[in-house]
């Protein structure tokens, strides 16, 4: 006998369900996704949390007309279900399995790809603005069959300068336009500022819910039909503008309702009902829990809202005092800068830093409450975190952002403005660059270098190994001639030259990684050099040791995208050496472009220079390492690169 789950194949066949069966879907939804997570890793906590309302919403909405936008889009998965995507759920952020966020390529029920928040209701009021001028938007008079509008959006996200600029659009709408406000006190971590503190104080007043179903009980004694309906009706919308006179989105020109409780499905079936017919913007504020119905993500939402692959013992999801334990690769790059960043604090009193909302994801949640006064996360407001980082460095502070290299792209004009332009030393420290592995093409960083590299006096690190993050942050530290970076991936740190001493970092200049061939200490020239930008200097390493044929491999971590080594270029082309650049960035305008630009302008010949990275094309959610040999970055790809590069050189040498 099949379950409920999986006798959806879109959302139409839930329309039948009886409230019972709808809240018995929510637990095997709850069991599916907590079960898939467990093995492959993924979004759950946030997941887990939206249950009930994304039923609620596709019980009542037909989103193969209407419309659903989703913001920040890590809560989707129920939606997934919902829309037939059982089958994909087994191979979650895996290419042949479902993506891990919105994605129009696997359905039509998504209607964008999205990874960062503050987006989703601009381009819904951008929808709902498209779908009046075709003369297909919802009407109660005029055209009561045509498209709704519906978008959610998290408490945390909702303070991004991006959604504050959608909502004060939202309020000019003259049609339904529906923003579902998520609200479950937590973004990754605990919200920050002035706004989640408005929204701790609400979710105390439960006014609205429990007036409403009071004047409903009471007004079902009395007699009158349809005058009761419209009584009811005309009731409810007082008790709205009673429990929500002064409410913060009203200054919007939003109707604000709630909150309301967002796993009571029969109460949240009603109120989107009301929402549905709703002819102007409104907000419905519904208050879930994080994590909801797995006690362990429900007592540390900010340990499992992406946790890797993890074991349940002494039971299960549905069993208390059920014991989890993550599974770990090894140490992270994450950790390493945690670890770093701390002694770095700890040495020079005068190092701040802020995270935007990721104090988890990038390591500062180990700094925070060691030093209080000088780290701070600001919420999901990476354009503000720059600026306040400019300021600090205005007033003789040294400001470390730590930020994924993907959300970076979002604070680039403050890059570009605030600290380059005023020629302020702030560093930025990118978590999660290059391939990302599951979460796919929305979280790649894969545009730092190209957008960093064209401001003035910048200087761009990558680290290969902790050793070398360290000495990056220590060379960052005393950068004062512009803004700085130093990237790193989302993977574990290589061991590899840990018995070596790793070398400061001095501007512009390469750390030779096979000394016979250090050839500005007069040392031999290899037949090709390998140019590493980053920890894939270590799968040249691997190439290099493999290749066979006598090819002799010289190996350098490049460690500047700007400014490169120009003599070491120099030093090579000058000696016929074929050049191999290795980088996890975007072949467009990354350091191998670099190095080519380099040669130009020494007026070398660029021919022997042989750049891998990131093609110009979308690399979807699979493993790193699967993505990587997919670009042609990993060990057999390389060796194939050194091949050629040396044949190319010997065909060359027989030709002249």
């Amino acid at each position: 006998m099949p379950t409920l789950l999986e006798t959806i194949r879109t959302p139409q066949d839930i329309k039948a369900f009886t409230i019972p069966q709808l809240q018995q879907l929510a637990q095997e939804m709850r069991k599916a996704i907590t079960d898939q997570v467990s093995k492959t890793g993924g979004h759950l906590a946030p997941n887990l949390g939206v249950v009930e309302l994304s039923i609620a919403l596709h019980y009542v909405f037909d989103f193969g007309e209407d419309r659903l936008l989703f913001d920040v889009g890590h809560q989707c998965y129920p939606h997934k279900l919902l829309t037939g995507r059982l089958p994909l759920l087994g191979k979650l952020r895996t290419r042949e399995g479902m993506a891990g966020f919105p994605e129009p390529r696997e359905s039509s029920y998504d209607l964008f790809s999205v990874g960062h928040a503050g987006t989703g209701i601009s381009t819904a009021v951008g929808m709902a603005r498209g779908d009046t001028l075709n003369k297909e938007a919802f009407d109660p008079e005029t055209n009561p069959a045509g498209r709704r509008v519906v978008t959610i959006i998290g408490d945390a996200s909702i303070v991004n300068g991006v959604a504050m600029e959608g909502l004060n659009n939202a309020g000019t709408l003259k049609r339904q336009f529906l923003v579902v406000l998520n609200d479950n006190g937590m973004s990754i971590s605990k919200p920050q500022g002035a706004v989640a503190h408005y929204f701790d104080r609400l979710r105390l007043s439960h006014f609205y819910s429990d007036f409403k179903k009071s004047a409903k009980e009471a007004l079902q004694g009395l007699p009158g039909g349809e005058t009761i309906r419209e009584t009811y009706h005309m009731l409810g919308e007082a008790c709205k503008a009673v429990a929500n006179e002064g409410a913060w989105f009203e200054h919007f020109g939003l109707v604000t309702v709630g909150p309301i409780d967002g796993h009571d499905l029969p109460r949240l079936v009603e109120f989107m009902r009301e929402a549905r017919d709703f002819n102007r913007p409104m907000v419905l504020h519904v208050k879930t829990v994080k994590g909801k119905g797995f006690e362990a993500a429900e007592n540390d939402s900010t340990r499992f809202h992406s946790p890797p692959a993890f074991n349940m013992t002494d039971g299960d999801l549905d069993q208390e005092g059920c014991r989890v334990e993550l599974k770990t690769e090894g140490r992270s790059f994450t950790t390493a800068f945690s670890d770093a960043l701390y002694d770095l604090m700890e040495h020079d009193a005068k190092v701040v830093t802020c995270t935007a909302a990721m104090p988890d994801g990038t390591g500062l949640n180990k700094i925070l409450p060691k030093f209080p006064d000088r780290s701070w996360d600001v919420g999901i407001c990476e354009s503000h975190g720059l600026d306040m980082m400019a300021g600090l460095a205005k007033t003789g502070w040294k400001p470390f952002f730590a930020v994924y290299a993907t959300f970076l792209q979002r604070a680039f004009d403050q890059c570009f403005q605030e600290s380059s332009l005023q020629g302020l030393p702030v560093r930025l420290c990118l978590d999660r660059a290059g391939l990302v592995g599951g979460d796919g093409a929305v979280h790649h960083g894969f545009c730092d270098v190209a957008i960093l590299r064209t401001l003035p006096n910048a200087a761009l690190l990558a680290a290969a190994d902790e050793p070398s993050l360290r000495a990056a942050l220590e060379f960052m530290r005393t950068y004062e001639t512009g803004l700085s970076s130093v990237r790193y991936p989302r993977d574990t740190v290589s061991e590899r030259l840990i018995d070596q001493v790793c070398p400061p970092f001095v501007l512009g200049k390469a750390r030779c990684l096979t000394p016979k061939h250090d050839l500005l200490a007069g040392k031999q020239a290899p037949d090709v050099a390998i140019l590493g930008f980053g920890t894939l200097v270590m799968t040249g390493m691997d190439a290099a040791a493999a290749v066979a044929g006598g090819i002799d491999v010289g190996v350098w971590d490049a460690r500047f995208a700007k400014p490169v080594d120009r003599e070491l270029i120099k030093a090579l082309l000058e000696r016929g050496v074929p050049i191999i650049t290795i980088e996890d960035h975007s072949i467009i305008g990354g350091f191998g472009t670099a190095v080519l630009e380099a040669a130009q302008e020494l007026g070398l010949d660029g021919s022997h220079i042989t750049r891998l990275g990131l093609p110009d094309a979308w690399v979807y959610q699979d493993s790193r390492a699967k993505q990587l040999a997919e670009v042609g970055l990993d060990q057999p790809a390389i060796v194939r690169a050194i091949r050629e590069a040396a044949a190319k050189r010997g065909a060359g040498v027989m030709a002249k």
